[in-house]
C-alpha cells in the first residue's frame, strides 16, 4: 500500500430522500461498509410518507436526520446537508445509489492529487451490470438525439455525437486519474467543500434534474475541472423515488433544462432561441406526460 493509499479519508455524505423505500438503507449501509473512511452522514428527509425516513436512526450515531415539512427539492435539500456538516469532502450520493468499497478512497485521491479539481464522480451501474453513463459532454442541439437516454445513441453508441454527449469509460486513458469532462450525474460524486462553498453550491432554482449539469457548469467557470474515474463504481437503481410522482417528475425535467438552457446556452431574456427551446421542451413534457399515463 502506498503512503497516498494508506490516508483516512474524513467524508460527509449528503443524501436527499424522498420516498425511496428500503432503497435508502441500502444506500446507507453500503457506506458503512468502507472502514477506510471516517464518515458523518446526514439525510435530508423531503417530506417522505413511505416511511423511509424512520430507518435512519436505527443506523447508527454517524447519520443524523433532517426532516423537512414539504418537498423542497433537491438543490435545496443538499445546501442544507452541505451547512450542517464539517468534514473537507463531500459525497452527493442518491438515497437509490450504493457505492462499491473502496470508490470514495479513490475518488478522494483524484481530488487530493489534483488542487484544481473540484468534483470527481465514479463509473455508474445498473443494478444489471449495464453502464449509465454518468460523465457527460455540455448539451448541445443533439443532446435530445444522442443523450444518455436518446434514441439514436442506442443505434450509434460509438458515433461521435454519441461519445460527446456520454464519455464511454473505456476511452478514459489513467483509471487512477480518471478524465476531465464537462459534467457528471449528481446521483453520486465526490466534492470539495471549497469548491462547493466557492460557487455557493447548488442552484436552488433547480427543483429536480440538472441541477448537476449547472453546478459542473459553474465551477468550471472559476477555473476548476470535474473528473470522471471508472476505477470508483457506484450501483443506480434510476429513478427509485420519482416514480412515486412520475408526472410531477416529468414536468421537473422539462422546467429544468428549460432553466439550464436559458441560463448557459441562451443567456438574455429577448434571445430568439429561448423561443424554440420552450417550444421544444413543452412539446417534450406533453408527449412524455401522454406515453406514462
Amino acid at each position: 500500500m502506498t503512503v497516498n493509499e494508506s490516508v483516512r479519508e474524513s467524508v460527509a455524505a449528503v443524501i436527499v430522500n424522498f420516498n425511496a423505500g428500503a432503497a435508502l438503507l441500502d444506500a446507507l449501509q453500503s457506506l458503512a461498509r468502507d472502514r477506510n473512511i471516517d464518515w458523518q452522514a446526514i439525510v435530508i428527509d423531503n417530506a417522505s410518507s413511505d416511511g423511509s425516513a424512520e430507518q435512519v436512526e436505527a443506523v447508527g450515531p454517524w447519520v443524523h436526520l433532517v426532516r423537512n415539512a414539504e418537498n423542497v427539492g433537491f438543490g435545496r435539500g443538499v445546501n442544507q446537508g452541505i451547512a450542517a456538516t464539517t468534514a473537507p469532502l463531500v459525497l452527493l450520493i442518491n438515497p437509490d445509489c450504493a457505492i462499491e468499497p473502496g470508490a470514495t478512497g479513490a475518488l478522494a485521491r483524484v481530488l487530493r492529487d489534483d488542487p484544481e479539481c473540484a468534483i470527481a464522480g465514479p463509473k455508474i451501474l445498473d443494478p444489471d451490470g449495464g453502464v449509465q453513463g454518468s460523465a457527460r459532454g455540455d448539451p448541445d442541439m443533439l443532446t435530445g438525439l444522442f443523450g444518455r437516454t436518446a434514441i439514436l445513441r442506442r443505434f450509434l453508441p460509438g458515433s461521435a455525437a454519441a461519445r460527446r454527449n456520454v464519455v464511454r469509460a473505456e476511452d478514459v486513458g489513467s483509471m487512477d486519474a480518471g478524465r476531465v469532462v464537462d459534467w457528471l450525474s449528481g446521483a453520486c460524486m465526490l466534492a470539495r467543500r471549497s469548491a462547493l462553498d466557492r460557487v455557493g453550491g447548488f442552484d436552488e432554482r433547480y427543483f429536480l434534474y440538472w441541477e448537476d449539469a449547472d453546478l459542473c457548469r459553474r465551477l468550471r467557470g472559476v477555473g476548476m475541472n470535474v473528473r470522471y474515474v471508472p476505477k470508483a463504481v457506484a450501483v443506480h437503481q434510476v429513478g427509485r423515488s420519482s416514480r412515486t410522482a412520475r408526472a410531477s417528475s416529468i414536468r421537473a425535467f422539462h422546467r429544468s433544462a428549460y432553466l439550464y438552457y436559458a441560463t448557459h446556452v441562451a443567456p438574455g431574456a429577448w434571445n430568439p432561441k429561448r423561443l424554440l427551446a420552450r417550444t421544444l421542451l413543452t412539446a417534450r413534457c406533453w408527449w412524455r406526460l401522454r406515453v406514462e399515463a
